[in-house]
């Protein structure tokens, strides 16, 4: 898909496959009917990475990478993660607060231009539940399979949103409201509230 084409769309589908030693994510753009569309990027994230970055690919064949993101720190619960495309030029940043998320995950991403938009879980109480979940002696090695969701706001608007569908396979539906994001760098974010959720 070209890039303005790619910045065309408002909805993207987001389907993680799990392997054994990585974790695998399909981003779509949605089908007339409600279904997959288009495969728009495929991303590989190898577990237990010490200084944690994720390629997005064209396709499955990962032979025509188009973006990626890479955390700037080794092993750092508050990393920055540079956004950059396939020729590493940069199209924003995003990181984790780690102080606001002991209680309720928090987010920060920047696009140059654009200023910062700040995305939290959108209910507390799920909030709570999942880190409960992950305290349970062996649950916390099964999937929180309840839905949840983040919105990410500039000001007093919601510029994009990541909902987290009710599945044991982890499926996601990212609205973006703002016309001027980059679709690159909230597929990267959409991506990250997955893979690094529990960093």
């Amino acid at each position: 898909m070209d890039d303005q084409t790619l910045q065309a769309q408002n909805r993207f589908l987001v389907r993680q496959r799990v392997r054994l030693m990585v974790n695998q994510y399909e981003v779509h753009t949605e089908a007339p009917g409600g279904g997959e569309g288009e495969l728009v990027a495929f991303a590989q994230q190898k577990r237990l990475a010490f200084k944690e970055q994720v390629t997005l690919y064209a396709d499955t064949d990962k032979k025509r990478p188009v973006f990626g993101f890479k955390a700037r720190k080794r092993i750092d619960l508050g990393a920055a993660y540079d956004v950059t495309d396939a020729a590493g030029q940069p199209i924003g940043v995003f990181r984790k607060d780690f102080k606001k998320s002991l209680l309720r995950s928090t987010w920060h991403l920047e696009q140059p231009g654009l200023g910062v938009a700040t995305g939290s879980e959108r209910n507390p109480t799920v909030a709570v539940l999942r880190r409960v979940w992950e305290f349970i002696p062996f649950l916390e090695n099964l999937p929180f399979a309840w839905p949840y969701h983040f919105d990410f706001h500039a000001g007093d608007q919601v510029v994009f949103s990541v909902e987290k569908k009710f599945a044991l396979r982890d499926r996601y539906v990212v609205d973006i409201r703002d016309p001027n994001l980059d679709r690159r760098l909230v597929i990267a974010q959409a991506v990250a509230l997955d893979a690094l959720q529990s960093r």
